[in-house]
């Protein structure tokens, strides 16, 4: 375990709230070892910190795990804190994160959005990929009119990249990179998804079983830490592209 402290924000205020960050637990991998690293992505909360010029400061943004291992921040205001009418500028662009990829080029920025989702929004992977985003409501009761930002009642999803539907034929098959993930449901509140996470199984077998069709085995970790009891999203991704999911 790794006890990072971290530098008091001027004023005293905490991390948590009003000054409103995020975090995440990165996808889980090699679950078959005998220890399994955890790493935590936390944006946001900081008295300063370090910014790639193309991207905004963001205050209430929402972290959600895509299926096939990348993070989605999303929602959020650029000045001013969370709690009621606090925030300004809403940040409409949504940013993705690849864990993955070389630390230069791990962020980038999505197409925006119309709608602000400023104080108590919300958002929530589906089963197709994509992402549910609702909210905000930055007063004490609705307020629909005569405000900067209205109660927002309505809902939109988010389609990543991968949800581009297109038609390829071919009868090849990369088993490198394919793999079968496992989600835990979050439920979201304050910019935090409690109980999210991601388990990246891998696959231990792809057998073709007919035209573009194939097996695909993977070995599930034991309940327990890394894989607490409960329903699971369980999706097959290859080359980046997850399927649909199904509940497990």
């Amino acid at each position: 375990m790794v006890v990072k402290k971290y530098p008091m924000i001027p004023g005293g205020e905490p991390r948590s709230y009003p000054s409103t960050g995020s975090a995440v637990l990165l996808p889980l991998k090699n679950l078959k070892d005998s220890s399994i690293e955890a790493e935590v992505l936390v944006c946001g909360g900081a008295p300063k910190g370090s910014y790639l010029q193309s991207l905004k400061a963001r205050v209430m943004g929402d972290m959600i795990l895509l299926p096939n291992g990348n993070v989605l921040l999303i929602n959020g205001a650029g000045p001013g804190m969370a709690g009621w009418e606090q925030g300004r500028d809403p940040v409409l662009s949504p940013v993705l994160y690849r864990p993955d990829n070389n630390i230069r080029s791990r962020f980038e920025i999505q197409n925006s959005t119309t709608i602000p989702r400023m104080y108590h929004s919300t958002a929530a992977l589906l089963c197709d990929g994509r992402v549910l985003v609702g909210g905000s409501n930055p007063h004490e009761f609705y307020n629909i009119t005569g405000v900067p930002f209205p109660t927002e009642l309505s809902l939109e999803a988010f389609s990543p990249k991968y949800t581009i539907q297109v038609a390829i034929n071919s009868n090849k098959v990369d088993e490198s990179s394919m793999s079968v993930t496992m989600f835990a449901p979050a439920f979201n509140t304050h910019s935090f998804s409690m109980n999210q996470r991601l388990l990246i199984l891998g696959n231990d077998k792809v057998t073709a079983v007919g035209n573009s069709t194939y097996n695909v085995e993977a070995t599930t970790p034991r309940p327990g830490n890394v894989a607490p009891s409960g329903f699971y999203l369980l999706f097959v991704v290859h080359q980046g592209i997850p399927s649909q999911g199904i509940w497990v």
